[in-house]
């Protein structure tokens, strides 16, 4: 299994549960599987990361297109196939318009071509006003989970040193 990460899983990791300064391993793990080729993200995350000149953004540069995936030819008809599906539902219009802005939309797309499971914090929700990536995975049969779900899935360790 192949995961795609959302932007939220490298913002809250950074500020809350895995701070670079005390839990370096969960970003050595996530660079170690990424050469293993089953931890990436997309480009357009990177630039939401980019953004916040700050050690994440610094810890995202050096990480380049190998784990900030490019969107490639099959991703094109995916785009059309995540905003078909959007606009067929009943969100608000706003809703609709900013979801196909953001990087949610590329991520979802991304999944849905390469068969990626997303890696996300956020949950599903009955919300018309904002088009959430676990709605959009649901309806579009893309397989969709926590961080702490990949993490015991994939028997991630991290144990104290010396």
């Amino acid at each position: 299994m192949a995961y795609l990460l959302d932007a939220n899983i490298f913002i809250q990791a950074k500020n809350l549960h895995y701070g670079f300064d005390f839990c370096p391993a969960f970003w050595e793990w996530l660079i170690e599987k990424n050469v293993e080729r089953k931890v990436f993200s997309i480009e357009k995350v990177g630039d939401e990361i980019d953004a916040g000149d700050d050690e994440l953004s610094t810890w995202a540069d050096q990480r380049g297109k190998e784990f900030f995936l490019e969107p490639d030819t099959a991703v094109l008809p995916a785009l059309q196939n995540v905003s078909s599906w959007v606009m067929a539902q009943n969100y608000e219009q706003a809703a609709v318009n900013t979801f196909l802005q953001v990087a949610d939309f590329y991520l979802s797309a991304q999944a849905y071509a390469h068969n990626y499971t997303v890696v996300t914090h956020e949950v599903p929700s009955p919300s018309t006003k904002k088009i959430k990536i676990p709605n959009v995975c649901i309806g579009l049969n893309i397989k969709f989970m926590s961080p702490y779900a990949m993490l015991r899935h994939e028997r991630a360790r991290f144990i104290l040193g010396r």
